[in-house]
């Protein structure tokens, strides 16, 4: 489904302040994003995107253009959920990314560091190497199941287990990280059945879990509120912005 003219001519008759119009579509009852220069309209989608619709709040009223370019394997199916969605394009003279120019030099940074990479061909994975590692873990799974199965669960026996599902418990989940994040296969499908192999059968954790926290994580990387790795509160309130937000919000605590 292509957009209509219309609508897309509908867009265009706004103010030439396009980024200020924008930027006030920022709530999860409205929310734009560009991407590539070209304005999106989530909000309907948003509770239907695999990533999570929490990813795409954080963006609301923002350029995303290289967080979507980062977590998106097949960029041509993506495409085609995104045609929908389209309701207009960027001005030529409307800048695509932030004014401020430390943060538009930080993006080119980034961009040239991508370009960077690609022609090393760092993204193509080694499947030997993924190999190697899974079968480390499951070497040291196994051996401290005969272990236990011959020698009993004595106190020294125990100690040397502990040793050894430490090692493999630690590997299993740097590796389903990378599984979380495609990086091991070039079908997300595969990617993701070894993920739930990893983190769900040899850990016992969630994968929906794990990637519903860490996909927030990513896109918006130590930015409080939207990153829940740093929302630490009650226990802790970190950096310089957090303690004031929580008193703010509670005044009576």
């Amino acid at each position: 489904m292509i957009p209509s003219e219309a609508r897309i001519r509908n867009f265009r008759s706004q103010p030439r302040n396009l980024r200020g119009a924008i930027q006030r579509h920022n709530q999860k009852d409205d929310q734009w994003l560009v991407i590539h220069r070209k304005v999106y309209d989530v909000t309907g989608w948003a509770k239907r995107h695999p990533g999570g619709h929490r990813v795409l709040n954080h963006y609301a009223g923002e350029d995303a253009t290289d967080v979507f370019r980062a977590m998106h394997l097949k960029l041509d199916t993506v495409k085609l959920y995104l045609n929908p969605l389209l309701i207009g394009e960027l001005a030529p003279e409307e800048p695509g990314q932030e004014r401020n120019k430390n943060v538009s030099e930080l993006v080119e940074d980034f961009q040239e560091l991508r370009r960077t990479l690609e022609a090393m061909n760092m993204f193509k994975a080694n499947w030997v190497f993924f190999f190697l590692h899974l079968a480390h873990i499951l070497i040291l799974e196994t051996l401290a199941w005969l272990i236990v199965w011959h020698f009993g669960n004595g106190w020294l026996v125990t100690i040397f287990i502990s040793f050894l599902l430490t090692i493999s418990q630690m590997q299993s989940a740097f590796l389903q990280h990378d599984a979380g994040h495609c990086s091991m296969f070039t079908n997300p499908k595969w990617n993701h059945l070894m993920q739930k192999f990893l983190m769900s059968h040899l850990k016992g954790l969630s994968t929906k879990w794990w990637n519903h926290e860490h996909f927030q994580h990513h896109v918006k990387t130590n930015i409080y509120p939207k990153d829940p790795d740093i929302n630490v509160g009650p226990l802790f309130l970190v950096g310089d912005i957090q303690p004031v937000k929580v008193c703010l919000e509670f005044p009576s605590t």
